[in-house]
């Protein structure tokens, strides 16, 4: 847990950088509570039950990139020690200390180790309910140990409900070995008590696919990822062999890398959802099977160099830390995310003149002025109809293309935040279009600045009024 911890303190502001998916937590966190109800009723409310608890944190500790990402270098850090503990207990000491340590080491770890989203929220609740499980397997338990598991799951599913694939992985656990029919039944009940929990969820959010709709289609080269993952997750497995077919790590971390992984893969073929975030937690599975063949490596140097063996896990630690520190340092610097909200603020502080208007393109990047008003203070936002707050939406109810044209018409001097020319992707909405038409027809551009993925243009008319006749 210390060393997680320590991990994930080190760099935490990102040089003062906020992305858009941390962006949207910090303006929601920010509503009142019947604002955010009124929200979740249009959007997100997959990440409702995050949103409700961030805003907690927020209230009692103010808003922050502290407060933002605190709770998720905290949540790797419990995830880590479940690691750890399970490991000793399946394996050994070594295998449990190596697996511990090795999971914030993992790139995929250490991205959402300081990210202000609920994915290392998740990630903790699967080495809960996992150490639970190894728990119920090893010993005689009582009724309220399975409460907790239920509970525990419950929590998981409305954090992100994808994480019940959990269960699939944890009946693969159970199956394989094997279990005795009580631990079964029981297993059964926790885990439909707790999935009945979440199916309100499941359904009420089936209406909001549609923000889904940006992630491409599963291809070829998008199961690289995954499969390297589990070629290195089925090594470990093989040198545990020896204890297959009866409660060990293998037949533990094996499942909880593999089933979310192929779980999420068969979806996408149905949906496209493939993001790796949605199964971080899978990642505990690979990090208790790099723990065991540490723990291998112990095991085979120790009958011949008893004092040779202690030094296997420092030497791999002094070995795997600079090899992973590039990644270490990109994890941590803000190109590592698309964009700064928090940047282009600024940018447009220092850019603004009195009287002056803003526009967004597309109407998403108004983000930067919801986590940072005071840097738009002064500035009209000529296209919003409804703010954010009062429409229940993140990114707020803009007027009608013909509206929007009069206003911008109306205006001498327009600042337009948009993404940088990088990352930008042409825009498709008839109102997008229009704003960046009657710009290039009637407005030249005085002053451009592009920082950490997003764009300032300041433009001035140079050209009459169009006829309106």
């Amino acid at each position: 847990m210390l060393w997680t911890f320590a991990f994930g303190l080190w760099g935490l502001s990102r040089q003062d950088s906020v992305w858009r998916d941390e962006a949207a937590t910090w303006q929601v966190a920010q509503r009142s509570t019947v604002e955010i109800w009124h929200m979740l009723a249009n959007v997100d409310v997959v990440h409702g039950f995050y949103y409700l608890l961030m805003h907690l944190l927020f209230e009692c500790f103010g808003p922050g990139t502290t407060t933002l990402r605190l709770p998720s270098v905290l949540a790797t850090a419990v995830a880590a020690a479940c690691v750890a503990v399970i490991g000793r207990r399946l394996a050994s000491a070594w295998a449990g200390l190596a697996g511990g340590m090795a999971l914030p080491l993992l790139p995929a770890v250490q991205f959402h180790l300081q990210e202000g989203r609920s994915y290392a929220l998740v990630a903790a609740g699967a080495g809960v309910t996992t150490l639970l499980l190894v728990t119920a397997l090893q010993r005689p338990v009582r009724t309220r140990h399975w409460a907790a598991y239920s509970a525990a799951v419950l929590l998981m599913g409305l954090l992100n409900w994808l994480s019940l694939m959990i269960l699939a992985a944890h009946l693969a656990t159970l199956l394989w070995t094997p279990a005795e029919r009580g631990v079964l039944a029981r297993w059964a009940v926790a885990a439909g008590c707790a999935t009945v929990g979440v199916l309100p969820l499941i359904v009420f959010s089936r209406n909001q696919s549609a923000q889904l709709s940006w992630i491409p289609p599963l291809s070829w080269h998008m199961l690289i990822g995954p499969g390297v993952l589990l070629a290195i997750g089925g090594a470990g497995a093989l040198l545990d062999r020896p204890r297959a077919g009866r409660l060990s790590s293998s037949t533990v971390g094996l499942p909880l890398l593999a089933v979310p992984q192929l779980g999420l893969i068969a979806l996408s073929l149905i949906q496209p959802i493939f993001l790796d975030r949605y199964i971080l937690y899978s990642m505990l599975g690979l990090a208790l099977l790099i723990g065991t063949a540490v723990g291998s490596a112990v095991r085979a140097v120790k009958p011949r160099f008893p004092a040779a063996s202690n030094w296997v896990l420092p030497t791999v630690l002094a070995l795997a830390v600079p090899a992973l520190l590039p990644q270490s340092l990109a994890k941590r610097s803000p190109a590592s995310r698309v964009d700064d909200v928090l940047a282009v603020a600024s940018d447009v502080r220092h850019l603004k003149q009195t009287g002056d208007a803003v526009l967004f393109v597309p109407s998403a990047r108004r983000d930067s002025k919801s986590v940072c008003p005071e840097a738009y203070a002064g500035l009209r936002d000529i296209a919003l109809a409804e703010t954010p707050e009062a429409s229940g939406t993140l990114k707020g109810t803009e007027s009608a293309p013909n509206r929007i044209r009069a206003a911008i018409l109306a205006e001498h001097r327009v600042l337009v935040v948009t993404d940088a020319s990088g990352v930008a992707r042409p825009v498709t909405a008839d109102r997008d279009k229009m704003k960046t038409t009657i710009l290039r027809q009637y407005f030249t551009p005085v002053a451009d600045e592009q920082i950490r993925g997003r764009r300032v243009t300041v433009y001035e008319r140079d050209k009459p009024y169009p006829n309106r006749a």
